[in-house]
């Protein structure tokens, strides 16, 4: 994982939106991102990386909540998934705008 307060040279424009996008798109919006990015453009291409590892945790969170339903649990977990979700989100996008490359806590390296 990267350094949670490592910096880098880049668009952090376009390394905040790889953030911001998925609030709207999910693990989609961070991985247009990276296709997008130019190959030298660390700061772009490792949060878009950092964004897509997340977001594929929270699909895989979200599904597991949707099985617990079924024990009413899952009905809790749900908007706290989402709530986690936004937060984080957030913060990274704010990270991203400064120049940051923000690893989300808890999340391994997947792609």
């Amino acid at each position: 994982m990267s350094n949670m307060n490592s910096r880098a040279d880049g668009d952090t424009t376009l390394a905040a939106l790889a953030h911001a996008s998925a609030l709207i798109a999910s693990f989609f919006g961070p991985i247009l991102f990276l296709i997008l990015c130019d190959d030298d453009d660390e700061l772009v291409r490792e949060n878009a990386k950092n964004a897509i590892n997340f977001q594929i945790m929270i699909v895989v969170l979200t599904l597991v909540a949707a099985v617990l339903i079924l024990l009413v649990i899952g009905l809790f977990l749900l908007p706290l998934i989402g709530v986690i979700d936004l937060i984080f989100v957030l913060i990274a996008t704010v990270k991203a705008n400064n120049n940051e490359i923000y690893s989300y806590p808890l999340t391994p390296d997947i792609v």
